[in-house]
């Protein structure tokens, strides 16, 4: 009688389990894969988001340039590929190479303490004294993210030394280099340290050292350099408000955020000397997302090929990103499938 309850219970439980299933997102992953990325990019659009860009470089073939949905929803104007959008986390790849760079030159060491620069903020920052510049690229600082603040979102603060507040008089994640936190006040840090240094806008920075010499003439450090009629628009589920017109981050073109990946991991964008030390402390692929704008952008050894994805609507809750990275993984699929 025991096992016969013990097997209704199992049953029954298994049964409720599937009510808590994400079933949009197992259709999507489980769908027929279409022929061609841009239907690919249709089937994406009747799942729900508002505009999404693809970008694929591949060795050996012209780029090919992507777009499906809207540019900008409320004056029906079509998305196309060539369009500026807000990167958001990507960025830290281009932090991490200025940092890079500096490094290599002897105008920073890796192991120089965030105290060096930010005398201010011991006692403030929990073992400022002790951080290392090597440990914040690498997320090991232990550094609390000040986008987890509860109101950052909800009341966003004017430029980084607001941001900062929501970071400070915090205990730490952990002591620095006994683990591994994202947090987005290491690079806000960082960004600030580069400007310390070279004594002027840490943009301009990135644009002679990494953007000049790449041919990069659509990526752009604030809103203020922009016009936002070409910036795609951007949506949070739930929120019919334009997210265009929040200053968050980098802006850029996802033509140029894939020559600049492709440099990066091909190794051209470095002078001799400065790879090696990239390599040692951050990555070659990476993904943002503030309100309405997501990015995926990697490069795919195997079939040596860059795919850059952006998409325009998003939530905070996991559903909008993770079919972005189905619908990404799809893209990426289609395009491994013709190299065969």
């Amino acid at each position: 009688m025991a096992k016969k309850i013990f097997q209704v219970v199992l049953i029954t439980g298994s049964l409720a389990s599937l009510y808590f299933v994400p079933w949009v997102l197992v259709f999507a992953w489980l769908s027929p894969l279409p022929d061609t990325v841009e239907e690919q990019l249709d089937e994406a659009i009747e799942r729900g988001f508002d505009g999404m860009i693809v970008y694929v470089d591949q060795a050996g073939k012209p780029p090919e340039f992507y777009a499906a949905g809207w540019h900008d929803r409320a004056n029906k104007i079509p998305a196309y590929p060539q369009a500026l959008f807000k990167i958001a986390s990507i960025s830290k790849l281009y932090v991490a190479v200025a940092i890079t760079k500096l490094a290599h030159a002897g105008r920073l060491s890796l192991d120089d303490q965030l105290a060096d620069y930010y005398p201010e903020l011991v006692g403030r920052i929990e073992n400022a004294e002790e951080i290392t510049l090597r440990q914040m690229v690498q997320h090991r600082s232990g550094i609390p993210n000040f986008t987890d603040h509860p109101g950052f979102w909800s009341d966003q603060p004017e430029g980084s030394d607001g941001a900062l507040q929501y970071a400070l008089d915090l205990p730490a994640n952990f002591k620095p280099g006994e683990g591994y936190a994202y947090s987005n006040t290491n690079y806000l840090l960082l960004s600030e340290i580069i400007e310390k240094i070279v004594g002027y806008n840490r943009h301009q920075f990135l644009r002679e050292e990494i953007l000049i010499p790449l041919g990069l003439k659509n990526t752009f450090g604030s809103l203020s350099e922009v016009d936002t009629t070409q910036l795609m628009s951007g949506y949070y589920v739930g929120i019919d408000e334009d997210m265009k017109l929040q200053n968050v981050g980098m802006i850029a073109t996802a033509e140029d955020v894939g020559i600049f990946l492709r440099a990066l991991n091909d190794g051209s964008l470095f002078e001799d000397g400065e790879q090696a030390i990239y390599s040692s402390i951050y990555e070659y692929e990476h993904t943002g997302l503030v309100p309405g704008y997501q990015s995926i952008a990697k490069y795919h050894e195997d079939i040596n090929t860059v795919v850059v994805q952006f998409n325009n609507t998003t939530d905070f809750n996991g559903y909008e990103w993770n079919l972005a990275e189905i619908m990404y993984g799809r893209v990426v699929k289609i395009v491994r499938r013709r190299k065969e």
